[in-house]
């Protein structure tokens, strides 16, 4: 089997996973487990689906971090719930979801599935890190776009997006950013810089959609080539040059929000797939107990004895 590493957006797949359970799955005392359940029945597809052989689930340690919302202070704002001066801000998490993530870390352990965060980063800082130093193909599964702009053939990095559901996975090649946004993965973050991105909170360029901001790009290459052209006034319409010139603001800082982190410190894990030893299996079958999760615990054992 050719190594192949996978590297899972962890809260995005968490989130699907309690939306997409009912919450009438519960542990024996009550609890509700359908996050749980759900995270684990998805890593299990997606081990069988795509046979990777090294797996890291990726952490948000800090899903809103300062220094982005220094630059752009609407930066995931509807998503607060609490803001913390010395520390993360709180985010909106359902309270039965949020009960559910210390177990989910648990399972994690008990599958000795490497869980990998950077302080001051999101996820995504982490999965452009491990992506970009990779020596070995890679998968990205996510339910995020912006995740994107990580896509490159050349040196066999996917994007696995979830977005419609666990039954339509798209796998996002070169050929498939372009077809859907009419650019390429590299342009990829200049395009959302541009248009905007209200799940995220970035105004974008007012007055510039989708069409437009790949236009723009095609005529021009990226964001830098933008700009230059509409301060000199070649190959950008006089209402466009007024559209950018009034955004330099925002787009002098937007880039750096924008763009995922590839060379953060990061510890080296052993991230390789084994079926379970015997006190794992175990431990995973005293888990299935405590939480209700046999299903689950059974169909990922399955899974990583087929790796």
């Amino acid at each position: 089997m050719t190594d192949r590493l996978m590297l899972l957006d962890s809260a995005s797949l968490y989130f699907r996973a309690f939306y997409g359970v009912p919450d009438t799955v519960r542990s024996p005392d009550g609890t509700p487990v359908n996050a749980v359940r759900g995270f684990l029945d998805i890593i299990a597809k997606l081990v069988t689906t795509y046979e990777p052989t090294h797996l890291v689930a990726c952490w948000d340690d800090d899903w809103r971090p300062q220094w982005r919302v220094d630059l752009i202070p609407s930066y995931k704002t509807h998503r607060v719930a609490e803001v913390v001066e010395a520390g993360p801000d709180v985010e909106v998490v359902p309270d039965p979801l949020e009960a559910q993530v210390p177990v989910i870390r648990e399972a994690l352990a008990a599958f000795g599935i490497a869980v990998l965060g950077a302080a001051d980063h999101e996820a995504d800082d982490v999965i452009g890190t491990l992506a970009t130093r990779a020596t070995m193909p890679v998968d990205v599964v996510t339910g995020d776009r912006d995740l994107f702009q990580l896509v490159d053939d050349s040196r066999g990095v996917r994007v696995i997006y979830t977005a419609r559901g666990m039954s339509n996975l798209e796998v996002l090649t070169d050929a498939a950013v372009v077809a859907k946004y009419r650019v390429l993965p590299s342009q990829y973050a200049d395009f959302a810089t541009l248009r905007g991105d209200s799940s995220d909170g970035l105004p974008g360029v007012a007055g510039v959609g989708d069409k437009t901001a790949a236009t723009l790009l095609a005529a021009h290459g990226d964001l830098d080539g933008i700009i230059t052209a509409a301060a000199a006034g070649e190959g950008v319409s006089a209402g466009l040059q007024a559209k950018i010139t009034a955004a330099l603001p925002y787009l002098e800082v937007a880039p750096t929000v924008v763009n995922v982190v590839r060379d953060l410190d990061l510890p080296t894990l052993e991230t390789r797939l084994d079926p379970l030893d015997e006190t794992q299996r175990a431990d995973a079958a005293k888990l299935a107990e405590r939480w209700g999760l046999g299903g689950a615990v059974d169909r990922l054992i399955a899974a990583l004895d087929r790796t």
